[in-house]
């Protein structure tokens, strides 16, 4: 069945002649590879097609590659697929209401359905290993730089295959493209995880200032201004909370950040063993068992989450003690 939905969604691209491709607000790298890798994809398997992969850029990402800028859609005659993305709430760069073709590609656990032809593996480590899927069982074609940039996504997303879910099929998988492609890992792995000191010293206050309750909850709130003073930007900061994964003192962690823009706070979860996904769609968020965000837009609502975030950690302690 999935097979056969993976050759559908190859038939809807070679199909139409103009197709769009979004993501999630706030990207992460897997967002934004899977976006940059299927489009590299769908022009050099089809190069008449116009395809464009939008969404607002990040610079952190910019070793990916460059992102498109659409002035206007045509709604009735272009496919748009969305990538990384549960929730239509949560979709950059487009009005989706508006297309009559959409295809929904993920790999996080169900929210709504807004598509036609939605092919969603919650067994899979990212998107880009959803889209290596498809590379594998369609026609698609890739080359060094689309197999380079599936490879960011799958490590990146897996935080080095330490989350789940991660097993021999994943890794089987990555060795494949590794030999094929010649890839390499020292290369890819450096435009991963490089870093400049700034940011350095500010995972330095980070793990100063983090605040761990007795249920072995920790979070932080960090203000801008604090961030700024180490030459940093907000969105390395919130993408940090993956280098706190094995801290033994506690077994969830948060990581809160202002959107000045869109005067939100974003917020980022992990987890080592609470299921944090079902808290997280309480706050206009979600995501994996282990791995989650939400939006929220008040100090009192904040104060909510953290607490059930904390009540849930008592009560998985209490589970475990048992």
């Amino acid at each position: 069945m999935k097979k056969e939905t993976l050759k559908r969604i190859y038939n809807e691209i070679k199909k139409f002649d103009i197709i769009y491709l979004v993501r999630h607000i706030g990207p992460d790298p897997d967002a934004v590879a899977s976006e940059v890798a299927l489009r590299d994809s769908i022009l050099y398997t089809f190069p008449n097609k116009k395809v464009f992969a939008l969404g607002t850029g990040v610079a952190k990402f910019k070793y990916i590659g460059k992102l498109d800028k659409v002035n206007s859609f045509d709604y009735e005659n272009s496919l748009v697929i969305t990538l990384d993305v549960p929730n239509i709430s949560r979709i950059d760069g487009m009005d989706l209401k508006k297309f009559k073709n959409v295809i929904k590609i993920d790999h996080h656990p169900f929210v709504e359905k807004f598509s036609d032809i939605e092919y969603i593996d919650e067994k899979t480590c990212s998107t880009c290993e959803v889209l290596l899927d498809l590379v594998n069982n369609t026609r698609l074609k890739i080359n060094e730089g689309i197999a380079t940039n599936l490879l960011v996504g799958i490590i990146s997303d897996s935080n080095r295959f330490l989350f789940n879910p991660c097993d021999d099929k994943i890794l089987i998988k990555v060795a494949d493209l590794v030999k094929k492609f010649k890839l390499n890992l020292q290369k890819i792995y450096a435009s991963i995880y490089s870093r400049p000191i700034s940011e350095v010293r500010l995972m330095g206050y980070i793990g100063s200032n983090l605040k761990v309750t007795k249920n072995k909850f920790a979070y932080i709130i960090l203000d801008n201004d604090i961030v700024s003073s180490f030459n940093a930007d907000v969105s390395s900061a919130s993408n940090m909370v993956n280098d706190f994964n094995n801290i033994e003192d506690f077994i969830v962690w948060m990581f809160v950040t202002k959107d000045i823009k869109n005067d939100i706070f974003k917020v980022n979860i992990r987890s080592r063993g609470p299921i944090i996904n079902e808290v997280a769609s309480n706050y206009n968020g979600g995501g994996h068992k282990f791995s989650s965000g939400a939006r929220v837009k008040t100090m009192d609502e904040l104060d909510n989450l953290i607490n059930d975030l904390d009540i849930l950690c008592r009560e998985y302690n209490k589970d475990i003690e048992k």
